[in-house]
């Protein structure tokens, strides 16, 4: 079985260990969505020695933002920032992701200026302020454009990668749960016609920057918590299976509607038996996630083959150092 600190091949990218950390907010940006130099010091200091960093949460349109002085990617005048956040990173030698998001209906008028827009004209149950219009075509449309748009960005700023967030209860996943997605058309009721958006973004974004463009994609794989029609691991099983299908290189398993810790789920790897349900349907590597604190418990997770990759969380927030140590002590074991 693999170890925490061997490389992973991921089409003609390899990664030189199983360590990730995942995208966490910092809301570091400043009022535009700009890097400032406080959001390039917090990731150029947690970027030695991990197999990739992906970078938080980056709102794709204006319309999308989740809340104040978050990262933005939504323009073009946003690319000399980006670039050197790229560099700092890379001047480690770690490879260097962005993820790229739509609040939908947990975003709000106060932040945005405008109403939110989602799915269906409906509350978000866990962390919605107002009623969201009901997106049309042209909107579905027009966000399409906006993840496109946003990763040719990332691209152009020199990312190795994109992640699509559809967890967390944002824009996607709110598509993906009949809790929030009550819509009638071909975007609702049956599971495929709920991730036909997250199908289309992914098919446009390798579309427009080749198949050999690394493109991840973070699936919520349940709501995890007491939502009416809410989406259960089977469904969201089979919704990671459709994504993959549409050209997906990595799939990032976390939580859907309830969020990245709901309620019930605890211990180290919490997400690790949704991330290794999704694991036994796909053919690409796997990232599982949930409260892994040290490299022990991290490598114990590989070595048992659930998932390909780890991603440590809140203790990268902690010890900037995380990876730095984690391979010191597997090095002696």
């Amino acid at each position: 079985m693999p170890r925490l600190l061997d490389p992973l091949k991921v089409g003609s990218f390899e990664l030189k260990n199983r360590i990730v950390m995942p995208p966490m907010g910092t809301g570091y940006a400043d009022t535009k969505g700009e890097v400032t130099e406080k959001l390039l010091k917090h990731y150029a200091d947690r970027s030695k020695d991990l197999g990739l960093l992906i970078v938080e949460h980056s709102y794709v349109e204006p319309q999308g933002r989740a809340g104040p002085n978050q990262l933005g990617i939504y323009s073009n005048d946003l690319i000399p920032g980006l670039t050197r956040l790229v560099e700092a990173v890379h001047e480690k030698g770690t490879p260097i992701a962005i993820q790229l998001n739509h609040g939908g209906g947990m975003s709000n008028s106060e932040v945005t200026g405008s109403q939110p827009v989602a799915p269906s004209p409906v509350m978000h149950p866990h962390r919605g302020v107002e009623i969201p219009r009901q997106m049309s075509h042209d909107d579905i449309k027009g966000v399409i454009g906006s993840f496109r748009d946003a990763a040719r960005r990332a691209y152009e700023a020199g990312f190795d990668a994109v992640e699509v967030h559809g967890a967390h209860g944002y824009l996607l996943g709110q598509f993906h749960s009949q809790a929030t997605n009550k819509r009638q058309d071909e975007y609702g009721g049956p599971l495929e016609n709920r991730v036909r958006l997250s199908r289309r973004i992914v098919r446009e974004i390798k579309r427009d920057l080749g198949s050999n463009y690394l493109v991840l994609y973070r699936i919520g794989a349940e709501d995890a918590a007491p939502f009416h029609g809410g989406l259960a691991l089977q469904e969201g099983v089979e919704a990671a299976r459709m994504i993959v299908e549409a050209g997906v290189d990595i799939i990032d398993v976390s939580g859907g509607l309830g969020g990245g810790r709901p309620e019930g789920l605890e211990g180290p790897g919490f997400f690790v038996p949704h991330a290794a349900a999704v694991k036994g349907v796909v053919d690409v590597p796997v990232i599982g996630v949930g409260g892994i604190q040290t490299a022990e418990e991290a490598n114990r997770i590989i070595r048992s083959g659930r998932v390909d990759l780890v991603a440590i969380g809140r203790a990268y927030l902690s010890e900037p150092r995380w990876a730095t140590i984690a391979v010191k002590e597997l090095s002696q074991g």
